[in-house]
Order: C-alpha cells, then structure tokens, then sequence
C-alpha cells in the first residue's frame, strides 16, 4: 500500500509535521539518514554513561513558547520542561553580571537605576506574550487576531536595530543582556532581522521562561516520535533519499530539508527559477561546540550566574557586537561570544556527583574546521576562575563535523541559512508560502522556512497547515485524532 505521506528528516519541524498529518488520519512515513532521530535535540552520553550531554538544542524557549508545543503539550507526553529561576545571565568584568530572571520584578530590581526602563521595555511584551508568540512564529501571511499587540514591536525594533538601546540604559547590565540574546541570531549586530528575534527571546524569559527537558533535549524527540506511532506511522532511521524520485509514491512528501539538501534530491525537477531562487540561497556563520566532562558546578565569580539555565560570555555590549560582526565577515577575533549551560544546575539527572555535563558553543567563520576547546576553555575561566581545574575530559565538535553530523547545519550554520532581512521575509524564497514548492506535493517544513531557525516546531506546523488546508482546524482541535495504521 502506498503511505500518504513522506517526511524526509526528523528534526523536530519534520517529527511535528508527522505527528499532525498522522492526527488527521493520514498514513505517513519519516525517513532519517542517521541512526538516531532528533535533529538537533539529540541526548548522548559521551565520556561516561551516566552522564549525558545534549549535541546540538539545550536550552528551550521556543518549545516553551510555541503554538505547536503548547497544541501538542509536552507536559501530558511525558516531558518535564524545567524553568530555572534566571532563564539567562550575562557575566562582566569586576564581578557584575546582568541577571534574567523570570520574575520580571527581580531583574529590575537588580537593574537598578535601568530596571524602569527595562520594564517599559519588556513588561507590556511579557503581559501579551502568547499573542506576540502567535504572531513572531507565524507564516508572515496571517494578519494578527489584535493588531494593537503587533503595534508594540516597531518602535521597540527600531530601537534595537538602530542601535538607540545603547542610549536607553545607564548601566552595562542591560545592553549586556539584550546583546547576549541579540547573539543568538549569528549575524550582523544591530540589525532588523536580529531585533526582531531579541525582543522576542528577550521577552519569553519573563513569560514562558527559558527551560531545559528534564534528561536531556531528546525527551522531545522521543515525545513526538511516540505520537507518530501511536497514530499509525512509521519511522525508519539509516534510511537515506538521494532522489526525490524514491517517494514517487507518496501523494505528499514534507521535506525537514536545507535549500542544499532539497537541490541535492531534486535539482533536475525544479523549474529553472525556483531552483536559482534555491542556489542563490545564502548561509551564515557556523558555531562549534564543545562539551565538557566536569567535576563540580561551574565556579563562576558571581554565584548567581550559577541559578541561570543558560549563560552569555561576550563582556558588554559593544565588545559582543564587534565579535560578531567580525566572524559575520569571515574575521577571526581573538574574543568571541560563548553560550554556556551547566544544565545539572536545573536537572539533576543529566549526571552524578563529581561528574556532570557542561555545553558549550561559540560562533566561528562558515566551515572554520578549527577546535575551539581552549578558546572557549579560557573564556569561561575569566568569568569563572577554577574552571580549568574542574575538567575530566573535553570534546570539540567543529563547525564541518556539525554538519557531518546534521546536514541541515551547512559550514556549521545552525540557523540553517543567514539571518537577514531578505532572508526572513523570504525564507528560502520569495512566495507567497515558502512551505508549499512548485513541485506538486511537495513541501518544505525546516528552519530554512517561516519562523526560521530554533526547536518550535513551527516549520512543521505550517507545512502540515499548508498539506489539509480547510481541515487543519478540525485536526488541532480533535484531541484524540483520527488514526489509519499502515498496513
């Protein structure tokens, strides 16, 4: 018997896409090259087994965030989502650190004199973020369901992208902050695509929280994997598609593919416009990570840092501005901005004592084959003395082997494609709906589609919407689904 539906790649845009089309009643199959499911929440022990390491996703805003997450609810699939009470920290020179807390009152309160400012900044975001949530992880073609909600983006993004928030603050602390999560974007700074994604990350630390998945990023996978099954359909790992040719079968094929991977199985039938619109496609800078094997927390030299589920090392505003802006040209800085998690701070399952995890990751120039491990070393011991001597073992994994390891991650893009004006209202190309291709039944759902890069989900859920069209609706709103298994 035919399968309805083929999913190629099984990130969580692809596993999200499978468990709605699975919901409504349609056979479907994913196909994985690797032998492991995930994507980019992948969980593995690396130095020892009772200790796990997420690879790629460790903190998750998004998740916590997301219309699909909040439409599949994690929390009734098994999966505890652990809200630190800094969602995220910013350690500076002279023993200061901006501190995020959930509680919006704390993180003015430790602001000082910038905390009135912060709060008129974030407190009216926070107070409506489902609906900014709804509208910044939307497909950029549904109007807003209240446009005073949307009003209160612009000249907050205006302020970001012009670089006017330098002005807004007296202190380092807050410009640190907004810089840290401004960061996360990987590409030029100030700009209006990275604002954009600031306010709402920024935002969501003082709503949904910034959390981590009890075990590891993997409990998500396993989650929605379950759900894909419970309904019917199934999932094969090992198994590679060269050609698009190979699902001829399949009524609709979801590809959880970059414009590279999407050429690589389909060059030959696209039309010759689309398929320059898919070459001209362009990628930013990689990231590296490094895990370590560590034998106590991480000694930082403000205790409070340790209470953060994730930890921005850049100094202040401007020096993580320049960092990025150089490896956005292909420089190579000797400081650079390092994301840090020492996730046993919050779980403390992910290890055992005198042994627990620490993630790591820094930005380097698209495909810089270079280990980091003693750069990002010597980066976290400035702002935590004594780290060095905590280390029982090390693993780099440069920006090549992450995409050895996730081909959606090309030069070791995690955003999966640069950040950029161009490439955020149309992503990958300009059309009306990116997630629908000119090739009949052919849809793309990764993070190289409307909302962009980040464990959401979202991509899925807008190619799935794309697939029933009228019947969408019913389907979110049936809370058992209607199950046809393969046969």
């Amino acid at each position: 018997m035919a399968v309805e539906v083929a999913v190629v790649g099984s990130g969580p845009n692809g596993l999200a896409a499978a468990v709605l089309l699975a919901r409504a009643g349609l056979s479907v199959e994913v196909h994985e090259t690797a032998d492991e499911i995930g994507g980019g929440t992948r969980t593995a022990p690396l130095f020892d087994e009772d200790v796990v390491h997420d690879i790629c996703a460790t903190g998750h805003p998004l998740a916590a965030a997301s219309p699909f997450f909040r439409w599949f609810d994690l929390a009734a699939h098994g999966v505890d989502l652990l809200r630190p009470e800094i969602a995220y920290a910013h350690p500076l020179d002279g023993n200061r650190a901006g501190l995020a807390y959930e509680d919006l009152d704390r993180t003015c309160d430790a602001l000082g004199t910038d905390g009135p400012r912060w709060r008129r900044l974030m407190g009216p975001l926070a107070g409506h973020s489902r609906e900014l949530a709804d509208l910044l992880l939307g497909d950029l073609r549904t109007p807003p369901r209240d446009p005073r909600i949307a009003a209160l983006l612009p000249a907050r993004i205006a302020t970001l992208a012009s670089g006017l928030d330098s002005r807004l603050f007296s202190g380092e602390e807050a410009p640190a902050l907004l810089s840290g999560v401004s960061a996360h974007v990987m590409s030029r700074q100030p700009s209006l695509a990275a604002a954009g994604a600031t306010l709402l990350l920024s935002h969501l630390a003082h709503s949904t929280g910034w959390p981590i998945a009890r075990g590891g990023s993997r409990t998500i996978t396993e989650a929605l994997a379950a759900e894909i099954r419970a309904h019917g359909g199934l999932i094969h790992t090992g198994s590679r598609i060269t050609d698009l040719r190979q699902l001829a079968k399949s009524r609709t094929v979801i590809l959880d593919l970059s414009p590279r991977g999407f050429l690589d199985i389909a060059r030959d039938l696209m039309p010759p416009r689309y398929r320059k619109a898919l070459e001209s496609y362009r990628y930013g800078p990689g990231a590296a990570k490094v895990d370590f094997l560590v034998s106590e927390p991480v000694p930082w030299a403000v205790p409070e840092v340790g209470k953060a589920g994730t930890v921005h090392l850049g100094g202040t505003r401007e020096a993580v501005y320049a960092a990025e802006n150089a490896i956005v040209r292909g420089e190579d800085p000797e400081d650079r901005f390092v994301l840090v998690s020492d996730p046993m701070a919050i779980d403390p399952s992910r290890g055992l004592p005198g042994k627990r995890p620490v993630w790591a990751y820094c930005h380097v120039p698209h495909g810089d084959p270079r280990d980091v491990t003693e750069l990002v070393r010597r980066r976290i011991e400035r702002f935590a003395p004594g780290f060095s001597d905590t280390i029982l073992a090390s693993r780099c994994l440069t920006a090549p082997e992450l995409e050895a390891y996730n081909a959606n991650y090309p030069g070791g893009d995690v955003a999966a494609g640069a950040v950029n004006l161009r490439q955020v209202l149309g992503r990958p190309v300009m059309r009306w709906n990116p997630h629908r291709t000119p090739l009949g039944g052919v849809f793309l759902c990764s993070a190289a589609t409307a909302p962009g890069p980040g464990v959401h989900g979202m991509g899925g859920w807008h190619a799935a919407k794309s697939v029933l069209g009228k019947d969408f609706d019913s389907v979110i709103h049936d809370p058992r689904g209607r199950t046809r298994p393969v046969s």
